[in-house]
């Protein structure tokens, strides 16, 4: 892709798509490469989020329901609001079919728009969660607002929530246009199939942005964990979420790197377990992937459908329908049996 296809006036149009009506795109908010993000922090709205969730937010009260809390941190997704995404979706029907029920909240017009035949709407419902007088708060992990709590991921101040408002592909090297070649700063280079490579200055500034939002979430997860009985987070392998979240040790076994090579030499990245030890249940596990994995295998044969290796592997990177194997029924098993675990010993 040549550098006028990344323009930012050019990736407007793609940004705005992602964003579900009657939500609209604040294009100072589209944040297309580590230095964008960086720069993002200093951003009225961006700032602003951040001094309120690291230092303010606290747990709304849910009449009725004083048993406890538990939480879950989800991931953030393409497209805005997050509880439209299939993969939400897909997360919050297997809550609900767990027996967790919304405590009541508004649903925007328009949104409905989005389900899929015979979804229940109040899949879109992003209020706390209730069941037998616990209460399950659901949070995201978002570049490049560090931790949105659900309830405030459509609106926040009686206003457009941030979290509805942004488009930031800019930390996902893999993809090979998470550049700013506009910039004076970029140090990335094309290469011959249409995709850029990071240079040292991109490096530099996601290992400084990713330990900046390290250290949000580990202060605002450090000031709200004695408001919860257990605190998960239910993100992928292999990406940011992960890493902003694992030790050094998840670190290794997962493969991730502990460093970029930026403008300086090799800087550091540390994740909220390492500030935080045991703050948090990292999930899913390997264990818990290669269990989801057999299992699928058992449903589609028992479908009829194909289950050999190959087929196997497609079906589950997919989610099968809902576009990430967190979405799958066979992997949110252990989510779900960890929500229960935590019920149990917190309410004995």
């Amino acid at each position: 892709m040549n550098a006028a296809a990344l323009s930012r006036e050019a990736r407007f149009p793609v940004s705005a798509r992602k964003i579900r009506a009657p939500f609209v795109l604040d294009p100072s908010l589209c944040l297309y490469s580590p230095q964008e993000n960086l720069e993002s922090l200093r951003h009225p709205r961006i700032a602003a989020w951040i001094d309120f969730v690291r230092d303010v937010w606290t747990p709304t009260p849910v009449p009725g329901a004083d048993a406890g809390r538990v939480a879950v941190l989800l991931p953030c997704t393409k497209y805005k609001p997050y509880v439209t995404s299939r993969e939400h979706r897909g997360i919050n029907a297997a809550l609900r079919a767990a027996g967790w029920v919304p405590s009541g909240g508004e649903i925007p017009d328009g949104l409905t728009a989005c389900l899929a035949e015979g979804e229940d709407p109040s899949l879109l419902d992003v209020s706390p969660l209730v069941r037998d007088g616990w209460v399950l708060d659901r949070f995201v992990v978002s570049e490049p607002l560090g931790i949105v709590p659900y309830e405030l991921s459509c609106h926040w101040r009686g206003e457009q929530s941030p979290a509805t408002s942004y488009d930031d592909p800019g930390l996902f090297e893999s993809r090979g246009t998470s550049v700013s070649p506009y910039r004076d700063d970029s140090t990335a280079t094309p290469g011959a199939n249409g995709t850029w490579k990071w240079g040292p200055a991109e490096r530099e500034a996601y290992a400084d942005m990713h330990n900046a939002l390290v250290d949000v979430l580990a202060a605002a997860l450090g000031r709200l964990a004695p408001h919860y009985a257990g605190i998960a987070a239910w993100v992928s392998p292999g990406l940011t979420h992960i890493s902003f979240l694992a030790d050094a040790s998840r670190r290794k076994a997962d493969g991730l790197p502990s460093a970029r090579k930026g403008l300086t030499g090799p800087k550091p990245l540390r994740g909220v377990l390492d500030v935080l030890p045991g703050a948090l249940d990292l999930m899913p596990t390997r264990a818990q992937l290669t269990a989801a994995t057999a299992a699928l295998t058992e449903r589609l044969a028992a479908e009829g459908r194909p289950a050999g290796p190959g087929s196997v592997r497609s079906v589950f990177a997919r989610g099968d329908g809902r576009d990430t194997p967190l979405a799958l029924p066979e992997t949110l098993a252990h989510l779900t049996a960890w929500i229960d675990a935590a019920v149990a010993e917190g309410g004995s």
